[in-house]
């Protein structure tokens, strides 16, 4: 609102009038400061009922971005004691490759993970070596053979309805007790420890002496650098917005406590001081309400799990430095927004009133924000692909970012007023709604600049995801249409490969399978002249059903043997180097190893027929081409093949639910460790796809903290205007003319704020393409977004009805 004030004063009260007689002028400075705070703090809490309604609304308020912000606070403490929980359960060894001695203490280990719908479940399988073993953290007691231990939610998992598939694939085992939560990474983790006594270092497994091994992560991705950045940006600035909307609650009603301060005595500047004297302690049990809204959320947040995004509560702890932060500037800012707002206004003895006509809003003040930001993040410099994470400027992205949306929530104001001042006529309701924004717009636009500022940030960052789609959903060249499943054992065996083929068949949901049996196989005798590797290639068995799958094989039948070139002459040479019709193979390529080195087997001499007929590879399912030697049962003895692996693809029907599952459990039946991977075409990144889940998660926080915005201040505006409303239904006007004004009152600021929103999360979004170097390649993001935003305002309307359904009886007309 802007007011001017009037040309003259009353003796007494003006800026420059001496002090009563008989009266001390009173302290000044700090002490004036103090003093007219305390008052201020005394009028909020002993306003009877509606001063208390009034902070209660301004506490809930501020104590929702407050909660919002100690939750960003808490997320590197969140992140840094996952990685401890991850790194104290991580075998010393796994990554090093490093060799332990056999020891009453030592354990052999290894990865066993599987898949259960939608959900991935982490694994291992243990064998301890003597009778101390070392244990993970989260375990009493290694599990013996044949025991499972489970985290706390996959038993759950297990024990549901859901979960019946589940039980069945660890059915062969007992179930004798849980992982404990110092060795989980979230509650929710889905985890177990598989004890066996079949367990050998020809299953992939290792030996380790200790668990605690930090594996080192690789950096994050520049790109992604920037998309956080501009991700926390985005989610708190409305954040930030709304405390400082919160803080003004109450305006009109405390524009009239402030006129009798003003008739008893107080001067300007004292009635201002006592003005954030009550914001402040809106401010400060809005800290304490905030408080308590973080740490019932933090509790929730140990029990729901959206998008994976689950956390033990002592995790969530605010960094001491931002949460000191938050303390400090929250009531600060409260105390400063309400001096600013307080500028505009001249609040005199006899009331707030106008003598002209109010000063429309300055507009180039308000342009400068948002053109200064767009500026900041041109200037940067294009990140290509070369680009490190040193080369990302983040508190100059960060401060770009947040000008240009700040500057949108400033231009709101300027462009209702502007919009409304031009609105004449229409019906009743609607008479309503433009006068009461011609009369004071500035409180509509505030409700609504946080969805605005919400909106905007959604449609830029949208634009930067599917500009970056590409770079981090790679193409796997696989086809899901000849197989869905890939399943693989680290053991090399005919008849493992011969029931894979059988078993798979015959489970529910299988339409085919191919199977083989791989090893290496090198040229024996001396190095020739100039060799300074030995000539080595695979060698694959299978049934010519399976080798027409890798090969253009033509006719085949059990026995014969074929040489696969992959189309690379570089690579078809080094094949046929080893691969020589009518000469030998040995089949144990250990056995040419260094010779002072323990470990390397016997010779095992196998001679391709001279019959082998060479062929060109055909991708496979997985997109792989083939090359090497191609061989059916009847040719070569799959027992003497070394350090041989087995691998099957499975076609699955889909029209049978849950098929893959099937599959997974026919697999655990064969060996825990055969591993089933889902064929997919396109392979997403695991960065990108953890920083679209927080996005995801942090989104739903924000957009319910605007919803909650949005109400609480709609429920204060209805709260000042209920005498008025009372007032107008006394005299005849009908209710439903007075809920449709209500509803244009709000939909006239929220159409232009989404305008807006369109307008400057497009030209952000263009900048923010151009600062990674990327093109835009969707204009219509918006849509969506701005449907979404229209559809939470009027859910927001509509559960501000019934509370102005009660404000419109004729007790309201009652005063205190």
């Amino acid at each position: 609102m802007s007011l001017t004030p009037t040309r003259s004063t009353p003796p007494g009260t003006g800026r420059s009038s001496p002090a009563s007689p008989g009266r001390s002028a009173g302290p000044t400075g700090a002490r004036a400061w103090a003093r007219d705070l305390a008052m201020g703090l005394r009028f909020a809490v002993g306003g009877g009922r509606e001063g208390w309604i009034r902070t209660i609304l301004t506490a809930v308020g501020v104590g929702l971005g407050v909660a919002l912000l100690l939750g960003a606070a808490s997320v590197p403490e969140l992140m840094h004691h996952r990685d401890a929980r991850s790194t104290a359960r991580t075998p010393l060894g796994e990554m090093s490759g490093e060799k332990v001695e056999r020891s009453d203490s030592t354990v052999l280990t290894v990865n066993a993970g599987t898949d259960f719908r939608d959900s991935e479940i982490s694994g291992r399988v243990v064998r301890a070596d003597g009778g101390h073993p070392v244990l993970p953290p989260g375990l009493d007691a290694l599990p013996r053979p044949g025991e499972l231990v489970v985290s706390p939610a996959l038993r759950e998992l297990m024990d549901s309805s859901d979960g019946k598939l589940l039980k069945e694939r660890f059915s062969q085992y007992r179930l004798t007790g849980t992982i404990g939560d110092a060795g989980l990474t979230r509650p929710n983790e889905l985890f177990y420890y598989l004890g066996s006594d079949t367990l050998t270092k020809s299953d992939g497994a290792f030996r380790t002496g200790a668990f605690g091994y930090k594996v080192t992560e690789d950096p994050l991705d520049p790109l992604l650098v920037v998309l956080v950045v501009l991700i926390c940006v985005v989610l708190l600035t409305p954040v930030l917005i709304f405390i400082g909307t919160a803080v003004r609650f109450g305006g009109e009603r405390r524009d009239q406590r402030l006129a009798a301060l003003r008739l008893v005595g107080a001067d300007r500047r004292a009635v201002r001081r006592i003005a954030a004297g009550e914001a402040l302690c809106g401010a400060l049990l809005g800290l304490l309400a905030g408080a308590g809204f973080f740490l019932a959320a933090r509790q929730l947040l140990g029990v729901v799990d959206l998008w994976q995004i689950n956390a033990f509560p002592s995790d969530m702890v605010p960094l001491p430095g931002l949460a000191a932060l938050i303390l400090f500037a929250v009531p600060v800012s409260s105390v400063l927004v309400t001096l600013v707002s307080l500028r505009a206004v001249a609040i005199e003895p006899l009331g707030v009133v106008r003598s002209s006509s109010p000063r429309g809003r300055r507009l180039w003040w308000r342009l400068l924000l948002p053109v200064t930001g767009l500026l900041i993040l041109l200037g940067q410099n294009r990140l290509t692909s070369s680009a490190t994470s040193d080369d990302v400027h983040v508190y100059t992205i960060a401060v770009g970012a947040t000008l240009a949306l700040v500057g949108l929530a400033t231009l709101l104001p300027w462009l209702v007023e502007a919009a409304v001042r031009r609105l004449r006529g229409g019906p009743v309701p609607w008479q309503l709604a433009t006068r009461r924004l011609q009369m004071n717009s500035g409180t509509a636009a505030r409700a609504v600049s946080g969805i605005t500022v919400a909106v905007a940030g959604a449609v830029a960052l949208q634009m930067l995801f599917a500009s970056m789609h590409d770079d981090f959903n790679t193409t796997t060249d696989q086809d899901p249409h000849r197989a869905q499943l890939s399943v693989y054992a680290q053991k090399g065996s005919g008849p493992l490969a011969q029931r894979m083929i059988d078993d798979f068949r015959a489970t529910k949901g299988v339409k085919g399978v191919i199977g083989t049996v791989s090893a290496y196989v090198v040229k024996p005798g001396k190095l020739g002249k100039g060799e300074e590797l030995r000539p080595t290639t695979e060698l694959s068995v299978g049934t010519c059903a399976t080798l027409r799958e890798l090969a253009h094989v033509g006719r085949c039948a059990d026995g014969d043997t074929f040489v696969v070139h992959a189309g690379d002459g570089e690579q078809d040479a080094w094949v046929d180097r080893t691969a020589r019709p009518g000469r030998r193979i040995d089949l144990n390529y250990d056995s040419w190893g260094d010779s002072t080195a323990k470990g390397h087997g016997a010779h095992v001499p196998w001679t391709l027929p001279k019959s082998t007929r060479v062929v060109q590879a055909r991708p496979d399912p997985v997109g792989d081409k083939y090359s090497g030697i191609l061989a059916t049962p009847g040719a070569v003895d799959v027992e003497r093949m070394a350090d041989a692996q087995t691998r099957a693809m499975v076609q699955i029907d889909p029209g049978v639910a849950d098929a893959e599952e099937y599959v997974r459990n026919t697999a655990a039946r064969m060996d825990p460790l055969v591993r089933v991977n889902t064929i997919r075409m396109i392979e997403r990144d695991k960065q990108y796809a953890s920083v679209q889940r927080g996005l995801q998660a942090g989104a739903m926080a924000t957009m319910t903290l605007i919803a909650a915005s949005m109400l609480v201040s709609m429920l204060e505006q209805l709260r000042e205007r209920k005498r008025l409303l009372a007032a107008l239904t006394a005299f005849g006007t009908r209710r439903t003319s007075m809920a449709w004004s209500v509803l244009w009152q709000t939909a006239i600021p929220v159409a232009l704020g989404l305008a807006l929103a369109v307008v400057g999360g497009l030209a952000l979004g263009t900048v923010m393409c151009r600062m990674v170097n990327k093109s835009v390649t969707d204009w219509l993001v918006f849509l969506p977004l701005t449907a979404a935003g229209a559809a939470l305002v009027a859910v927001v309307t509509l559960l501000s009805l019934p509370p102005l359904w009660r404000m419109m009886r004729p007790d309201g007309l009652r005063t205190e």
